[in-house]
């Protein structure tokens, strides 16, 4: 790892956040009214809160198999009720349901929440706890629920919902106004989102908002520290489809593995097709146009990414992630900068013929290929989509089938944001090291918010911790065996103390 150039100007951040630290509470309580009688009305739902995460585990929705979907909305929906939010509807879309709900309690200033309900998939055999089951499990890093959606995003979401409890056992209302929106579809790539928050009286509740949040729950485990992202990648998630039907050549159908030698291949022409995508070592993209409208990293950016390289551990990622070395043998700086400004192919999963036990000795008729395309600025979900088709055409691959099924444009918050700064202050105030990040290298929905005809600055903010999201024991801590990282009430406080910090 290497050393910051400017070691005064280090050792300056170090001291004023050690200042900050040590001056926390007077100032907590100076951001929040009566603050310590609002720590003992979040102690007293914890086991509550608890009980609420782990049943909507129990409850899942999940979009790719049209699981539950009607139900998770209408499960979203009395949850916002039941928190006090005084409108609460199912909103359809040409896909599956999302929710609105409003609380306005005559505050100066309003705050939006984005929150999903649908969950990845899951495969049972995989994990060590029920998916399902919500189990309260004892881990390294405490005691945490384990199950699909614990920490993407239920836990992280009722943490926030609770915090709405919380103050109402306290006596109190929020001291902003609360637009929420929902969807159910985030984990296909939101194909039909734009409809909840483009209706009319929908984007005008979220235009009277200082921006628009995802309740997340992100410390790092070992030093407690939070990342502060000033956007997201965007995504498109689609199949390539290799068919001997659609081909005209090779079998329409199986058959058997011996006529390969006078019979054509749909599975290795979807091969073909793949590794025309990137360059040998499947590291950059090698689809035609796909760089020309990619904005390189402003001096900015590559002076956040030092300093963020400077204050966390290459190593520690590396062990939690399974990861030997980076592309290139990279060191940390130049893969931080790696990860937040180029763009992606990644195949996420590749299917054709017989995949059980043994062998079946088969020719198959079919291959299918799951992509992910991660974007960056200035590229877009079109602009992609369409290049990808063309590139292929252009190479005799028209038969390989594109079938998009989600996806978004990268998402862009300035750091002088009201919603950034808001999280900063808060972070700081709790003591905690918090870091700025050009770009969340993940994706999610924001440039629905941010980009016309909405326009309004998005963002994620929370404390405490989970992992595992979209694997195998996935899960959010309860009880945090770090006394740096926060369990549930910590999280449930932090976001009483971002409400009144947007309210200032």
């Amino acid at each position: 790892m290497t050393e910051c150039k400017d070691g005064a100007s280090r050792r300056g951040l170090l001291q004023g956040a050690a200042l900050v630290a040590a001056l926390s509470p007077a100032i907590a309580d100076a951001r929040t009214p009566r603050h310590s009688e609002m720590q003992r009305a979040v102690d007293r739902i914890k086991e509550q809160t608890v009980a609420q995460i782990q049943d909507w585990i129990r409850h899942p929705s999940i979009a790719a198999e049209n699981l539950n979907m009607p139900e998770g909305a209408e499960y979203m929906r009395r949850l916002a009720e039941n928190a006090g939010f005084t409108h609460t509807e199912v909103v359809e879309t040409s896909g599956h349901p999302g929710v609105y709900a409003t609380w306005d309690v005559g505050a100066e200033k309003t705050l939006g929440i984005y929150f999903m309900y649908d969950v990845k998939q899951f495969n049972e055999s995989e994990w060590s706890s029920p998916p399902l089951a919500a189990a309260l499990v004892d881990r390294p890093q405490g005691r945490v629920i384990m199950g699909r959606g614990a920490v993407n995003q239920k836990g992280p979401e009722m943490c926030f919902l609770a915090a709405l409890h919380a103050l109402r056992l306290a006596g109190r209302t929020p001291p902003v106004n609360l637009v929420l929106v929902a969807e159910g579809e985030e984990e296909i790539g939101s194909p039909n989102f734009h409809e909840i928050v483009r209706r009319p009286d929908i984007m005008a509740a979220l235009q009277r908002s200082e921006g628009v949040f995802i309740p997340v729950g992100w410390q790092d485990p070992t030093t407690g520290g939070v990342t502060v992202n000033l956007g997201a990648k965007g995504i498109i998630e689609c199949e390539l489809v290799a068919s001997g039907e659609r081909w005209g050549r090779g079998p329409a159908r199986d058959i058997h593995s011996s006529n390969k030698a006078m019979v054509d291949s749909p599975v290795w022409r979807l091969v073909a097709a793949l590794q025309t995508l990137v360059t040998p070592d499947g590291n950059t993209p090698a689809i035609d146009g796909w760089f020309e409208n990619v904005r390189p990293l402003t001096d900015r950016e590559r002076q956040i990414i030092r300093q963020n390289a400077a204050n966390t551990s290459a190593e520690d990622w590396q062990r939690r992630n399974g990861v030997p070395r980076f592309i290139d043998d990279l060191a940390w700086p130049e893969a931080l900068e790696r990860l937040a400004s180029q763009p992606t192919v990644n195949i996420e999963g590749l299917v054709a013929g017989y995949t059980g036990p043994g062998g079946m000795t088969i020719l198959p008729g079919r291959g299918t290929a799951k992509l992910d395309c991660r974007l960056v600025p200035n590229q877009t979900r079109a602009e992609a989509e369409r290049k990808l088709r063309a590139h292929l055409d252009a190479r005799g691959l028209n038969d390989v089938e594109v079938n998009v099924t989600g996806g978004y444009d990268p998402t862009e918050t300035p750091e002088s944001a009201r919603l950034v700064q808001g999280q900063l202050a808060v972070y700081r105030r709790a003591g905690l090291e918090a870091t700025l990040n050009p770009r969340l290298a993940g994706s999610w929905p924001g440039s629905v918010f941010t980009q016309a005809p909405v326009s309004i600055p998005a963002a994620q903010f929370g404390l405490g911790h989970g992992g595992a999201q979209h694997a195998p024991d996935e899960y959010f801590v309860v009880d945090s065996a770090n006394p740096r990282v926060m369990g549930v009430t910590g999280a449930i406080m932090g976001f009483v103390d971002f409400l009144y910090e947007m309210a200032r």
